[in-house]
């Protein structure tokens, strides 16, 4: 049965250099998620589902990664933006996109994902899209994105609740205080997360 595939957080203040919330090392994965979205396949793959960061001015003072945090991924601005375009992957996988106000995309209700090629589309509520997939027989999750230790941690984390089997590429993802490996040990260890050593898993 094909997969889903969950890309987390690819915005430019994550993933340059010079972003506002700049994670170590994330710059050089730019290039290998273009690849290996680019080598998915429609017969493998039922969708790609793109996260987005998003903040504003006016109310990320009193939010909670204020306190952690420099204002970061401001929506509409260049930091915002995805490093990765939705034109990588094949038109014939449905591609979407959601955009979450804090690290963990299933802490607040209702959020709307919508269709990332045409916005006209009518979106479906988080829940029932995923509800959804799994009875679609979606079974298996892998996860790409950053930061493997907070958003990447709370995308899995959410879809081991809902049944799925999540794999995480070591080779597409990185931390800010820890990276998967030890996510995966210290967080989730007999709880379904498989970390793929492999770049390009979907080869496999």
């Amino acid at each position: 049965m094909a997969r889903f595939v969950v890309v987390v957080d690819t915005q430019w203040d994550f993933m340059a250099g010079e972003g506002a919330l700049s994670v170590v090392g994330a710059d050089a994965l730019v290039a290998p998620m273009q690849s290996w979205l680019s080598a998915l396949t429609p017969d493998e793959v039922a969708g790609v589902l793109f996260t987005f960061d998003t903040h504003f001015v006016e109310t990320y003072a009193a939010s909670p990664e204020a306190q952690m945090f420099p204002i970061h991924c401001v929506r509409g601005t260049r930091g915002w933006g995805n490093m990765l375009d939705v034109a990588l992957v094949d038109a014939a996988i449905p591609a979407w996109r959601i955009e979450k106000g804090v690290f963990d995309m299933w802490a607040e209700p209702g959020l709307a994902i919508e269709d990332a090629r045409d916005a006209k589309r009518p979106t479906i509520e988080r829940e029932a899209f995923f509800a959804a997939l799994a009875a679609s027989g979606v079974t298996e999750v892998t996860v790409i994105g950053v930061a493997a230790d907070y958003c990447v941690r709370w995308a899995v984390d959410g879809l081991l609740a809902r049944g799925f089997v999540v794999t995480v590429p070591a080779g597409l993802t990185r931390g800010i205080e820890r990276q998967i490996d030890a996510v995966a040990a210290e967080d989730f260890a007999g709880a379904g997360l498989i970390v793929e050593r492999a770049s390009t898993p979907n080869a496999a």
